[in-house]
Protein backbone atom coordinates (compact mmCIF):
# COMPACT_ATOMS: atom_id res chain seq x y z
CA UNK A 1 0.00 0.00 0.00
CA UNK A 2 2.90 2.14 0.88
CA UNK A 3 4.28 1.27 -2.72
CA UNK A 4 1.06 2.37 -4.28
CA UNK A 5 0.88 5.96 -2.50
CA UNK A 6 4.38 6.38 -3.47
CA UNK A 7 3.35 5.70 -7.56
CA UNK A 8 0.55 8.24 -6.79
CA UNK A 9 2.49 10.55 -5.60
CA UNK A 10 5.43 10.38 -8.40
CA UNK A 11 2.60 10.25 -11.14
CA UNK A 12 0.39 14.03 -9.64
CA UNK A 13 3.88 15.54 -8.87
CA UNK A 14 6.51 15.22 -12.02
CA UNK A 15 10.08 15.71 -10.74
CA UNK A 16 11.62 18.45 -13.13
CA UNK A 17 15.10 17.78 -14.33
CA UNK A 18 17.58 20.04 -12.80
CA UNK A 19 18.58 22.58 -15.38
CA UNK A 20 21.94 22.37 -16.92
CA UNK A 21 24.89 24.01 -15.70
CA UNK A 22 25.52 26.14 -19.21
CA UNK A 23 21.84 26.68 -19.10
CA UNK A 24 21.91 28.08 -15.77
CA UNK A 25 23.88 30.41 -16.41
CA UNK A 26 22.48 31.60 -19.44
CA UNK A 27 19.83 32.60 -17.25
CA UNK A 28 21.27 34.17 -15.08
CA UNK A 29 22.92 36.32 -17.13
CA UNK A 30 19.81 37.20 -18.74
CA UNK A 31 18.11 37.73 -15.86
CA UNK A 32 20.86 40.08 -14.84
CA UNK A 33 20.78 41.92 -18.27
CA UNK A 34 17.31 42.44 -17.98
CA UNK A 35 17.45 43.42 -14.36
CA UNK A 36 17.77 46.97 -15.42
CA UNK A 37 14.90 46.92 -17.68
CA UNK A 38 12.54 45.07 -15.07
CA UNK A 39 13.32 47.35 -12.19
CA UNK A 40 12.70 50.88 -14.20
CA UNK A 41 9.80 48.88 -15.40
CA UNK A 42 8.40 48.18 -11.75
CA UNK A 43 9.14 52.08 -10.63
CA UNK A 44 7.38 52.85 -13.87
CA UNK A 45 4.54 50.89 -12.79
CA UNK A 46 4.40 51.86 -9.36
CA UNK A 47 4.30 55.38 -10.40
CA UNK A 48 1.53 54.94 -12.76
CA UNK A 49 -0.38 53.18 -10.15
CA UNK A 50 0.14 55.95 -7.98
CA UNK A 51 -0.89 58.47 -10.54
CA UNK A 52 -4.00 56.61 -11.25
CA UNK A 53 -5.00 56.80 -7.24
CA UNK A 54 -5.18 60.61 -7.56
CA UNK A 55 -6.77 60.59 -10.46
CA UNK A 56 -9.05 58.42 -9.17
CA UNK A 57 -9.24 60.62 -6.18
CA UNK A 58 -9.84 63.43 -7.27
CA UNK A 59 -12.59 62.79 -9.82
CA UNK A 60 -14.10 61.25 -7.00
CA UNK A 61 -14.01 64.66 -5.22
CA UNK A 62 -15.05 66.48 -8.11
CA UNK A 63 -18.00 64.50 -8.14
CA UNK A 64 -19.02 65.25 -4.60
CA UNK A 65 -18.11 68.45 -5.26
CA UNK A 66 -20.82 68.59 -7.51
CA UNK A 67 -23.29 67.01 -5.56
CA UNK A 68 -22.67 68.99 -2.65
CA UNK A 69 -22.95 72.33 -4.60
CA UNK A 70 -25.91 70.55 -6.64
CA UNK A 71 -27.89 70.59 -3.20
CA UNK A 72 -26.66 73.86 -1.84
CA UNK A 73 -27.97 75.35 -5.28
CA UNK A 74 -31.50 73.78 -4.58
CA UNK A 75 -31.55 74.62 -1.21
CA UNK A 76 -31.22 78.23 -2.21
CA UNK A 77 -33.63 78.14 -4.75
CA UNK A 78 -36.48 76.66 -2.76
CA UNK A 79 -35.67 79.25 0.15
CA UNK A 80 -34.56 81.89 -1.49
CA UNK A 81 -37.76 84.59 -0.32
CA UNK A 82 -37.49 83.38 3.28
CA UNK A 83 -35.63 86.47 4.09
CA UNK A 84 -38.79 88.74 2.49
CA UNK A 85 -41.37 86.82 3.99
CA UNK A 86 -39.75 87.39 7.21
CA UNK A 87 -39.82 90.65 6.65
CA UNK A 88 -43.63 90.56 5.05
CA UNK A 89 -44.59 89.02 8.77
CA UNK A 90 -43.67 92.35 10.40
CA UNK A 91 -45.72 94.07 8.45
CA UNK A 92 -48.64 91.73 8.42
CA UNK A 93 -48.16 92.05 12.44
CA UNK A 94 -48.37 96.08 12.07
CA UNK A 95 -51.48 95.47 10.16
CA UNK A 96 -52.83 93.49 12.77
CA UNK A 97 -52.45 95.97 15.34
CA UNK A 98 -53.71 98.69 13.27
CA UNK A 99 -56.90 97.06 12.60
CA UNK A 100 -57.01 96.56 16.16
CA UNK A 101 -56.63 100.21 16.95
CA UNK A 102 -59.34 100.68 14.60
CA UNK A 103 -61.90 98.92 16.44
CA UNK A 104 -61.10 99.87 19.98
CA UNK A 105 -64.59 101.26 20.87
CA UNK A 106 -64.02 105.43 22.02
CA UNK A 107 -65.84 108.06 22.67
CA UNK A 108 -65.60 110.13 19.41
CA UNK A 109 -65.85 108.10 16.41
CA UNK A 110 -63.14 110.47 14.55
CA UNK A 111 -60.44 109.59 17.39
CA UNK A 112 -61.18 105.77 16.12
CA UNK A 113 -60.26 106.26 12.17
CA UNK A 114 -57.87 108.38 13.25
CA UNK A 115 -55.86 106.05 15.22
CA UNK A 116 -56.45 103.39 12.49
CA UNK A 117 -55.12 105.75 9.87
CA UNK A 118 -52.15 106.49 11.92
CA UNK A 119 -51.64 102.79 11.85
CA UNK A 120 -51.97 102.11 8.32
CA UNK A 121 -49.42 104.96 7.73
CA UNK A 122 -46.35 103.39 10.07
CA UNK A 123 -47.18 100.23 8.01
CA UNK A 124 -46.88 101.68 5.20
CA UNK A 125 -43.94 103.37 6.45
CA UNK A 126 -42.23 100.31 7.27
CA UNK A 127 -43.23 97.97 4.15
CA UNK A 128 -41.48 100.90 1.96
CA UNK A 129 -38.49 100.73 3.94
CA UNK A 130 -38.49 97.01 4.25
CA UNK A 131 -38.68 97.14 0.20
CA UNK A 132 -35.66 99.63 -0.05
CA UNK A 133 -34.21 97.11 1.90
CA UNK A 134 -34.73 94.51 -0.31
CA UNK A 135 -33.48 96.59 -3.25
CA UNK A 136 -37.26 97.74 -4.56
CA UNK A 137 -37.83 101.44 -5.11
CA UNK A 138 -40.89 103.22 -6.67
CA UNK A 139 -40.70 104.66 -9.70
CA UNK A 140 -42.06 108.18 -10.09
CA UNK A 141 -44.26 109.22 -13.44
CA UNK A 142 -46.34 111.69 -12.70
CA UNK A 143 -45.17 114.45 -15.58
CA UNK A 144 -42.64 112.37 -16.97
CA UNK A 145 -42.66 111.85 -20.71
CA UNK A 146 -44.52 107.98 -21.79
CA UNK A 147 -42.44 105.17 -21.70
CA UNK A 148 -44.13 102.19 -23.05
CA UNK A 149 -40.48 99.90 -21.55
CA UNK A 150 -41.74 101.19 -17.52
CA UNK A 151 -45.24 101.68 -18.10
CA UNK A 152 -48.70 100.90 -19.46
CA UNK A 153 -51.26 103.33 -20.61
CA UNK A 154 -54.54 102.58 -19.27
CA UNK A 155 -56.23 105.80 -20.95
CA UNK A 156 -55.58 108.96 -22.25
CA UNK A 157 -56.91 112.61 -21.12
CA UNK A 158 -56.94 115.76 -22.09
CA UNK A 159 -54.75 118.31 -19.63
CA UNK A 160 -54.03 122.01 -20.22
CA UNK A 161 -51.05 121.72 -17.28
CA UNK A 162 -49.39 118.31 -18.56
CA UNK A 163 -47.80 118.50 -22.23
CA UNK A 164 -49.06 116.20 -24.58
CA UNK A 165 -47.87 112.20 -24.49
CA UNK A 166 -46.83 112.82 -20.56
CA UNK A 167 -48.36 111.31 -17.51
CA UNK A 168 -51.08 112.65 -15.71
CA UNK A 169 -51.35 110.51 -13.08
CA UNK A 170 -50.80 107.10 -12.22
CA UNK A 171 -53.12 104.56 -11.00
CA UNK A 172 -50.14 102.08 -10.25
CA UNK A 173 -46.85 103.16 -9.09
CA UNK A 174 -43.65 101.02 -11.09
CA UNK A 175 -41.17 99.28 -8.97
CA UNK A 176 -37.44 98.55 -10.19
CA UNK A 177 -35.76 95.59 -8.70
CA UNK A 178 -32.25 97.17 -8.26
CA UNK A 179 -31.91 97.57 -12.12
CA UNK A 180 -34.39 95.43 -13.43
CA UNK A 181 -38.24 96.58 -13.60
CA UNK A 182 -40.34 94.71 -10.98
CA UNK A 183 -43.71 96.13 -12.47
CA UNK A 184 -44.62 98.64 -15.02
CA UNK A 185 -46.75 102.00 -13.83
CA UNK A 186 -50.35 101.89 -14.91
CA UNK A 187 -50.55 105.34 -15.81
CA UNK A 188 -53.19 108.23 -17.58
CA UNK A 189 -51.16 109.77 -20.54
CA UNK A 190 -51.98 113.45 -21.75
CA UNK A 191 -53.46 114.40 -25.02
CA UNK A 192 -52.15 117.68 -24.63
CA UNK A 193 -54.95 120.42 -24.44
CA UNK A 194 -58.95 119.81 -24.68
CA UNK A 195 -59.86 121.10 -28.57
CA UNK A 196 -61.90 123.72 -28.54
CA UNK A 197 -64.64 124.08 -31.67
Amino acid sequence: MADETKNEMTEETPIQPAAAPAEEAELLEAVEEAGPDIAALTKELEETRVKLDQVTRFAAEAENSKKRMEREREKLVKYAGENILRELLNTADNLERALEQGKVETSEPGQQIAALLAGVELTKKGLDTMLERCGVTPVSSVGQPFNPDAMDALTMEASAEIPNNHIVREFAKGYLFKDKMLRHAQVVVSSGPAKTE
